[in-house]
């Protein structure tokens, strides 16, 4: 049974007034992993992990894996920041696996842990906040602790050209910079809404130190809505991207989506084009 759990405050979503809790929207086979501990970061977790159609039919079959940032917020409604705005990736996931868009994929949501998020989703302190820096934990706690447990416990494909990471705003810069730091890990990023202003654009900053381009997959995306400084640190993102050998059109996808603003509605309608573009079915690499 899936637990309903209060909402947190962080940098990245205002302050609000605590409302009903909206009814169970999830969709789909689901294990629940409640308090998952790590000897890197204090606060435990909770792990939603999402299996697709199929999963028990073949009990040979593996099966590729996306790791998402703020689970709580991706598949239900009454666990989401704002009750009842959730990204539905259930039900897109579920769609696009049954009508044979997509390869049928396991999904990962690792709950945020409230006013730690901002620290753990941030490779360094930013001094007018007096905030963050735990991003390197955190991915120890995914690549040391969690990747493992959830390739021992569930039938996965574990290389990193099967193996994805996706976020938005805190988490969308968690992505890329974990992705940068672990690509032996994570073969294919989904970058949705990052904060690249984090620090004087420290993403940035690690990007210009790159020396050899990483063989890495990349969705970038920003909401023309979410405000011009937004844009255009996605654009100086992308071209950054592109200066280090990214190509659009082969690894890396970059979308403005008109009129979107930074929240979770606008991010469900971006899941669908995000896992056409990392899980094509028709991709038939193997090793």
């Amino acid at each position: 049974m899936v637990r309903k759990h209060s909402r947190v405050i962080d940098l990245d979503q205002a302050l609000g007034a605590e409302t009903e809790a909206a009814p169970t929207t999830l969709t789909g086979d689901f294990r629940h992993h409640e308090a998952f501990h790590s000897s890197f970061l204090q606060v435990p977790r909770d792990v939603l992990v999402y299996l697709p159609p199929g999963y028990d039919d073949d009990s040979e079959r593996r099966f590729p894996v996306l790791y998402m940032h703020d689970g709580q917020n991706l598949f239900d409604g009454a666990t989401s920041y704002n009750p009842g705005d959730e990204w539905c990736v259930d039900e897109t996931a579920e769609e696009l696996i049954t009508n044979g868009t997509i390869k049928p994929l396991i999904i990962v949501g690792i709950y945020n842990t409230g006013e730690q998020r901002v620290h753990e989703y941030t490779p360094s302190r930013e001094r007018k906040y007096n905030a963050g820096g735990k991003a390197n934990l955190y991915g120890r706690l995914i690549v040391e602790e969690l990747k493992p447990f959830i390739d021992a416990r569930y039938r996965t494909l574990s290389g990193p050209h099967h193996t994805a990471m996706a976020g938005s705003s805190l988490g969308g810069l968690l992505t890329l910079y974990l992705g940068l730091r672990y690509p032996g890990e994570f073969g294919k990023l989904g970058v949705m809404s990052p904060a690249v202003w984090w620090d004087r654009k420290v993403i940035v900053r690690h990007l210009d130190r790159l020396t050899q381009k990483p063989h890495l997959k990349i969705w970038l995306d920003i909401g023309t809505e979410e405000g011009r400084q937004a844009v255009r640190n996605a654009t100086l993102l992308r071209d950054k991207l592109i200066s280090k050998g990214w190509r659009e059109g082969r690894d890396l996808a970059y979308l403005e989506a008109q009129g979107a603003l930074h929240n979770e509605t606008a991010w469900s309608l971006r899941v669908g084009p995000m896992l056409e573009f990392l899980f094509p079915a028709a991709d038939s690499h193997r090793s």
